[in-house]
């Protein structure tokens, strides 16, 4: 099975709106957890899957939130450049797609 790595900015994307779905409703920020690990499950098992939106990023909606997962494929490697929200500006993970490899 592929190995996802996440850079620490994904990790704290992940995590705030982790902390935000949590806040607004007891349970909320679990579902939002569950559905992330779903989206990362099935980019586990086919990581080509997903559409190529810049570059060589790919990107993986999370299903019942406006949430993407948007990620880079090396072999036997899935590296995660962010978690974002739908609205928020695409030039956040772009800046992101032209840093941070894998270490």
């Amino acid at each position: 099975m592929t190995r996802v790595v996440f850079s620490e900015e994904a990790e704290a994307d992940a995590l705030e709106a982790f902390r935000f779905y949590q806040e607004r409703r007891e349970g909320l920020g679990e579902r939002f957890r569950d559905h992330v690990g779903l989206a990362l499950g099935r980019i586990q098992t086919s990581p080509e899957l997903s559409p190529v939106v810049y570059r060589d990023l790919r990107r993986k909606l999370v299903e019942r939130f406006p949430y993407a997962i948007l990620y880079r494929v090396y072999p036997g490697l899935v590296y995660v450049v962010a978690v974002m929200h739908a609205k928020q500006d695409p030039a956040i993970w772009k800046r992101r797609a032209s840093g941070g490899e894998p270490g």
